[in-house]
């Protein structure tokens, strides 16, 4: 997995505002947990919210569900967003040594604003990181914010969708030293990547019903028991969402089924 260098991450924004309508975004962040039978003598290390033992992968996806980098091996106890903080590729994003460019501006504007990743609760909001909006009780802006970065966030757990389809090793419990076992999700993830170059495989243009919305979302049901980021957000990342929020309500960055579906109207 070659780091994507200026261009490539152009052309990444790029397809994610053509594909999933999201400005500015170069990847869709997420973690799964690959269940694991329990090592020994590990104790509590690998025992996840979900009440089974893992290793997680954590990975930044492309618009087409492609893997663009990952993390692998980190105990399942462990959030994602702790595991992105101690990551290498949390580590470049925070020190800006990936060659992303600094900053893009806003489709139909003259706005700029920083080239974004897109993810859940479980992790910190930064200028380079956009989490939805806390809550229940959303303004209208922020609810159809919400279901934007929902619909491009969703990306990266398709992605897994795909993985567990094309190997059928992840539907069940791996058994061995978890090393190994890390080896063997990294050389899945690469050969996952090169299978869907060599198939070619074409993403389906598609909108979320309110089905999806609601389990995508920033208020979603499957978000309220991950473990939350608190009191690392700065006023900088605050501004950021806040201007992205005020794009994708306006005339430049709005589309047409948007109210529709977030608001159920």
């Amino acid at each position: 997995m070659p780091v994507p260098n200026e261009e490539k991450w152009n052309a990444i924004a790029e397809e994610f505002w053509t594909k999933w309508q999201f400005p500015n975004c170069i990847g869709s962040l997420d973690g799964k947990h690959v269940t694991i039978q329990a090592p020994n003598n590990s104790g509590s290390l690998y025992w996840n919210y979900k009440k089974t033992y893992s290793i997680v992968l954590l990975a930044l996806v492309d618009p087409c569900y492609n893997f663009i980098a990952i993390d692998v091996g980190a105990y399942g106890k462990n959030s994602d967003g702790g595991i992105l903080v101690n990551s290498n590729l949390g580590k470049s994003l925070e020190n800006n040594t990936l060659s992303v460019p600094k900053s893009k501006t806003l489709p139909g504007t003259d706005v700029e604003l920083p080239m974004v990743i897109v993810g859940d609760e479980a992790f910190p909001l930064k200028t380079y990181l956009m989490r939805p909006y806390p809550g229940r009780n959303l303004t209208n802006d922020k609810a159809i914010f919400n279901y934007r970065l929902s619909r491009a966030r969703r990306i990266s757990e398709n992605a897994f969708g795909i993985l567990q389809q094309k190997f059928r090793i992840f539907r069940r419990i791996l058994q061995g030293d978890p090393n190994n076992l890390t080896m063997i999700v990294t050389a899945a993830c690469v050969l996952y990547n090169f299978i869907r170059k060599m198939e070619g495989y074409r993403v389906p243009e598609q909108r979320m019903d309110q089905t999806e919305t609601d389990e995508g979302s920033g208020s979603s049901s499957n978000l309220r028991n991950l473990p939350r980021i608190r009191g690392r957000s700065t006023d900088a990342a605050f501004a950021v969402r806040e201007q992205l929020k005020k794009f994708l309500n306006s005339p430049q960055g709005t589309v047409e089924w948007q109210e529709h579906v977030a608001l159920a109207i």
